[in-house]
């Protein structure tokens, strides 16, 4: 697929209850890499596989959750483009400084129907994954350190208003719809998977009736054997299992869920497919939605359904 717009998921600002707590557990078990601390006392992050400056970014709150998302576009002119689509679509959009996220350009900031506050961006410096940019070796040794996953992938979102959220991403941001799974009705939408690149999903979204809530953010680990491997990790780390070991029906994926010390649901997984935009969706019905997530228990579990931040 040739990248012309939105590249990719470039960063996750989430909110956390004891950062020092928090860090620890993002730097020693999660296996992120720290890159940075800046004057509001946000704390930065990213995976060993990363190039770009930071994906995670960790500030003190009250009450965990989710501030923003932000995606990459593929360059100036472009980010120029796509602020002027959304204000001809109707979306309010406000510009952030270059420098208000340590070694990030300007982004342009607006909010979806879900409630969440998304961002596009152009410009993170470049610090790459720790190898030459000339005869690399295939993997360092933060690679092994912690769970270490490749990069921080995806996000699941609950929020209302499922219809005018996908076609906002369909119609102006470039995304396309991948897999959908649909209500008792058989009309209505329950969850919407949604690319901006080769990928499974970049993003998706339930129906939720409180805006702007996260379910849970994922990391790209490499194998099944690397799944299993996490597994030990959080087991070793007495941390909070959703669920998993198991696989999705929906994307293929294979999956552990758990939970960060501050609650914030997160997912380290591998697999999936390949998909581009002269795919038709795959829809999933409602009396097999327990498939679709827990391909092999075929049933889901109430924590899953509920716990969200």
């Amino acid at each position: 697929m040739a990248t012309t717009g939105v590249m990719r998921p470039g960063h996750i600002q989430l909110r956390v209850l004891d950062l020092d707590e928090s860090v620890a557990f993002y730097k020693d078990v999660l296996g992120l890499v720290e890159t940075g601390r800046d004057a509001a006392g946000r704390v930065y992050f990213k995976a060993w596989d990363e190039r770009d400056h930071n994906s995670v970014i960790l500030r003190q709150a009250d009450r965990a959750g989710v501030d923003l998302i932000g995606f990459k576009v593929k360059d100036k002119a472009t980010l120029e483009q796509l602020d002027k689509d959304l204000q001809a679509y109707g979306v309010a959009t406000e510009r952030i400084p270059a420098g208000e996220l340590l070694e990030t350009g300007e982004r342009v900031r607006f909010t979806i129907p879900t409630g969440h506050v998304m961002e596009l961006y152009a410009e993170k410096t470049d610090v790459g994954n720790g190898q030459p940019y000339t005869n690399p070796d295939p993997w360092i040794a933060a690679s092994e350190h912690g769970i270490a996953p490749h990069r921080f992938d995806h996000c699941l979102l609950y929020g209302p208003n499922l219809e005018e959220n996908l076609k906002l991403f369909t119609e102006v941001l470039g995304f396309h719809l991948v897999e959908r799974v649909l209500l008792e009705d058989g009309k209505s939408l329950l969850a919407t998977f949604i690319s901006c690149s080769h990928k499974a999903h970049d993003l998706a979204f339930v129906a939720h009736p409180e805006p702007g809530k996260l379910h849970h953010l994922s990391f790209l680990l490499d194998s099944w054997e690397k799944v299993l491997r996490a597994a030990d990790i959080m087991s070793m780390n007495r941390v909070s299992i959703d669920i998993g070991p198991t696989r999705h029906g929906i994307t293929r994926g294979s999956t552990i869920y758990a939970f960060d010390p501050s609650g914030n649901r997160f997912e380290t997984f591998c697999g999936g497919y390949e998909t581009y935009p002269d795919h038709a969706p795959i829809t999933w019905t409602f009396d097999e939605v327990g498939a679709g997530i827990f391909y092999h228990d075929r049933k889901l579990n109430e924590r899953f359904l509920t716990v969200v931040t």
